[in-house]
Protein backbone atom coordinates (compact mmCIF):
# COMPACT_ATOMS: atom_id res chain seq x y z
CA UNK A 1 0.00 0.00 0.00
CA UNK A 2 2.96 2.32 0.81
CA UNK A 3 4.20 2.42 -2.68
CA UNK A 4 0.58 2.62 -4.17
CA UNK A 5 0.36 6.14 -1.75
CA UNK A 6 3.85 7.41 -3.11
CA UNK A 7 2.96 6.44 -6.87
CA UNK A 8 -0.60 8.86 -5.92
CA UNK A 9 1.43 11.14 -4.64
CA UNK A 10 3.81 11.59 -7.79
CA UNK A 11 0.19 11.59 -9.31
CA UNK A 12 -0.75 14.70 -7.84
CA UNK A 13 2.44 16.30 -8.84
CA UNK A 14 3.98 15.68 -5.54
CA UNK A 15 7.27 14.58 -4.73
CA UNK A 16 6.76 11.85 -2.16
CA UNK A 17 10.42 12.70 -0.71
CA UNK A 18 9.90 15.64 0.24
CA UNK A 19 10.32 16.12 3.98
CA UNK A 20 6.94 16.45 4.87
CA UNK A 21 5.73 13.75 2.80
CA UNK A 22 8.35 11.13 3.16
CA UNK A 23 6.28 9.79 5.99
CA UNK A 24 2.77 10.07 4.79
CA UNK A 25 2.52 6.77 2.75
CA UNK A 26 3.05 4.93 6.86
CA UNK A 27 1.02 7.21 8.01
CA UNK A 28 -1.65 7.25 5.22
CA UNK A 29 -1.49 3.28 5.72
CA UNK A 30 -2.21 2.64 8.88
CA UNK A 31 -4.81 5.24 9.02
CA UNK A 32 -7.00 3.23 6.45
CA UNK A 33 -6.14 0.31 7.85
CA UNK A 34 -7.94 1.64 11.20
CA UNK A 35 -10.58 3.33 9.22
CA UNK A 36 -11.74 -0.10 7.68
CA UNK A 37 -11.17 -1.86 10.41
CA UNK A 38 -14.28 -3.42 10.95
CA UNK A 39 -14.18 -6.07 7.67
CA UNK A 40 -11.74 -7.60 10.62
CA UNK A 41 -14.92 -7.98 13.25
CA UNK A 42 -16.66 -10.78 13.68
CA UNK A 43 -20.45 -9.77 15.02
CA UNK A 44 -20.82 -13.06 16.49
CA UNK A 45 -18.02 -12.04 18.66
CA UNK A 46 -19.41 -8.41 19.20
CA UNK A 47 -23.15 -9.12 20.15
CA UNK A 48 -23.16 -12.78 21.44
CA UNK A 49 -21.46 -12.84 25.05
CA UNK A 50 -23.99 -9.72 26.10
CA UNK A 51 -26.84 -11.14 24.94
CA UNK A 52 -29.63 -11.54 28.06
CA UNK A 53 -32.75 -13.15 29.01
CA UNK A 54 -34.63 -10.09 30.62
CA UNK A 55 -38.47 -10.01 31.10
CA UNK A 56 -38.64 -6.65 29.75
CA UNK A 57 -41.09 -5.21 26.66
CA UNK A 58 -40.88 -1.49 26.55
CA UNK A 59 -38.83 0.55 24.26
CA UNK A 60 -34.95 0.88 24.60
CA UNK A 61 -32.88 3.42 22.89
CA UNK A 62 -29.29 4.70 22.50
CA UNK A 63 -29.44 7.90 21.35
CA UNK A 64 -26.39 9.87 19.79
CA UNK A 65 -23.76 7.40 19.73
CA UNK A 66 -20.89 9.04 17.35
CA UNK A 67 -20.23 7.40 13.83
CA UNK A 68 -17.08 8.26 11.51
CA UNK A 69 -17.23 6.43 8.69
CA UNK A 70 -15.23 6.42 4.78
CA UNK A 71 -17.96 6.95 1.52
CA UNK A 72 -17.08 3.85 -0.55
CA UNK A 73 -17.57 6.53 -4.01
CA UNK A 74 -14.79 9.10 -2.88
CA UNK A 75 -12.92 7.72 0.02
CA UNK A 76 -13.89 10.73 1.92
CA UNK A 77 -15.03 10.83 5.79
CA UNK A 78 -18.78 11.39 6.89
CA UNK A 79 -19.35 11.42 10.46
CA UNK A 80 -22.57 12.16 12.60
CA UNK A 81 -24.94 10.65 14.77
CA UNK A 82 -26.72 7.18 15.41
CA UNK A 83 -29.85 6.37 17.27
CA UNK A 84 -31.02 3.30 17.91
CA UNK A 85 -34.28 1.38 19.65
CA UNK A 86 -35.17 -1.50 19.91
CA UNK A 87 -38.61 -3.57 21.93
CA UNK A 88 -37.04 -6.59 23.36
CA UNK A 89 -39.14 -9.96 23.03
CA UNK A 90 -37.19 -11.53 26.06
CA UNK A 91 -33.81 -10.93 25.10
CA UNK A 92 -31.48 -7.56 25.45
CA UNK A 93 -28.06 -6.88 24.69
CA UNK A 94 -25.55 -4.70 26.94
CA UNK A 95 -25.86 -1.31 25.96
CA UNK A 96 -22.50 -0.77 24.70
CA UNK A 97 -22.55 -3.30 22.29
CA UNK A 98 -24.87 -1.01 20.21
CA UNK A 99 -22.48 1.43 19.97
CA UNK A 100 -20.10 -1.55 19.14
CA UNK A 101 -22.03 -2.37 16.46
CA UNK A 102 -22.25 0.54 15.06
CA UNK A 103 -18.07 0.91 14.91
CA UNK A 104 -17.96 -2.49 13.41
CA UNK A 105 -20.38 -1.39 10.41
CA UNK A 106 -19.03 2.23 9.64
CA UNK A 107 -15.28 1.21 10.17
CA UNK A 108 -15.75 -0.24 6.04
CA UNK A 109 -16.27 1.56 3.16
CA UNK A 110 -20.08 2.64 3.29
CA UNK A 111 -22.90 4.17 2.12
CA UNK A 112 -25.06 5.62 4.39
CA UNK A 113 -28.33 3.64 3.21
CA UNK A 114 -26.17 0.60 4.41
CA UNK A 115 -24.63 1.44 7.54
CA UNK A 116 -28.62 2.27 8.10
CA UNK A 117 -29.82 -0.86 7.37
CA UNK A 118 -26.91 -3.43 8.44
CA UNK A 119 -27.08 -2.04 11.69
CA UNK A 120 -30.57 -2.59 11.84
CA UNK A 121 -31.07 -6.22 10.47
CA UNK A 122 -27.74 -7.43 12.41
CA UNK A 123 -30.17 -6.24 15.70
CA UNK A 124 -33.12 -8.36 14.16
CA UNK A 125 -31.20 -10.98 13.57
CA UNK A 126 -29.79 -11.53 16.58
CA UNK A 127 -32.59 -10.37 19.19
CA UNK A 128 -35.72 -11.68 17.49
CA UNK A 129 -37.24 -8.26 19.36
CA UNK A 130 -40.63 -6.49 18.60
CA UNK A 131 -38.99 -4.36 16.54
CA UNK A 132 -35.86 -1.94 15.81
CA UNK A 133 -35.26 1.11 14.41
CA UNK A 134 -32.49 3.14 13.43
CA UNK A 135 -31.48 6.58 12.73
CA UNK A 136 -28.37 8.24 10.94
CA UNK A 137 -27.82 11.46 11.09
CA UNK A 138 -24.53 12.73 8.83
CA UNK A 139 -22.24 15.08 7.39
CA UNK A 140 -20.70 13.79 4.44
CA UNK A 141 -17.23 15.73 3.35
CA UNK A 142 -18.00 14.73 -0.20
CA UNK A 143 -21.29 17.46 -0.13
CA UNK A 144 -18.85 19.89 2.26
CA UNK A 145 -15.72 20.29 0.24
CA UNK A 146 -16.39 18.84 -3.54
CA UNK A 147 -19.14 18.75 -6.05
CA UNK A 148 -22.46 21.01 -4.22
CA UNK A 149 -20.32 21.98 -1.50
CA UNK A 150 -23.14 22.72 0.46
CA UNK A 151 -21.57 22.81 3.79
CA UNK A 152 -24.37 22.46 6.53
CA UNK A 153 -26.53 19.25 4.78
CA UNK A 154 -27.10 16.48 6.51
CA UNK A 155 -28.08 13.47 5.35
CA UNK A 156 -30.42 11.63 7.73
CA UNK A 157 -31.31 7.84 6.75
CA UNK A 158 -33.71 5.70 8.59
CA UNK A 159 -34.85 1.64 8.61
CA UNK A 160 -37.71 0.68 10.69
CA UNK A 161 -38.43 -2.95 11.23
CA UNK A 162 -40.91 -4.65 13.44
CA UNK A 163 -43.89 -2.92 15.90
CA UNK A 164 -41.53 0.52 14.41
CA UNK A 165 -42.68 -0.08 11.11
CA UNK A 166 -46.14 -0.97 11.73
CA UNK A 167 -47.55 1.25 14.39
CA UNK A 168 -47.18 4.82 13.33
CA UNK A 169 -47.65 5.58 17.72
CA UNK A 170 -44.44 3.26 18.17
CA UNK A 171 -42.26 5.21 15.84
CA UNK A 172 -43.48 8.23 16.62
CA UNK A 173 -42.88 8.11 20.33
CA UNK A 174 -38.94 7.03 18.99
CA UNK A 175 -38.82 10.31 16.81
CA UNK A 176 -40.36 12.29 19.77
CA UNK A 177 -37.52 10.71 22.15
CA UNK A 178 -34.48 11.27 19.58
CA UNK A 179 -35.51 14.88 18.78
CA UNK A 180 -32.25 16.97 20.40
CA UNK A 181 -32.92 18.93 23.76
CA UNK A 182 -31.51 19.90 27.10
CA UNK A 183 -29.48 17.28 28.86
CA UNK A 184 -31.09 15.26 31.37
CA UNK A 185 -28.15 14.14 33.39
Amino acid sequence: MKELIRRLLKELGEDPHREGLEQTPERVEKALRYLTSGYDRDLREVLNDAIFVEDYDEMVIVKDIDLFSLCEHHLLPFFGKCHIAYIPERKIIGLSKLARLVEVFSRRLQVQERLTTQIAHTLQEALEPKGVAVVIEALHLCMVMRGVEKQNSKAVTSAMLGVFQENPGTRAEFMELIKPRGSVI
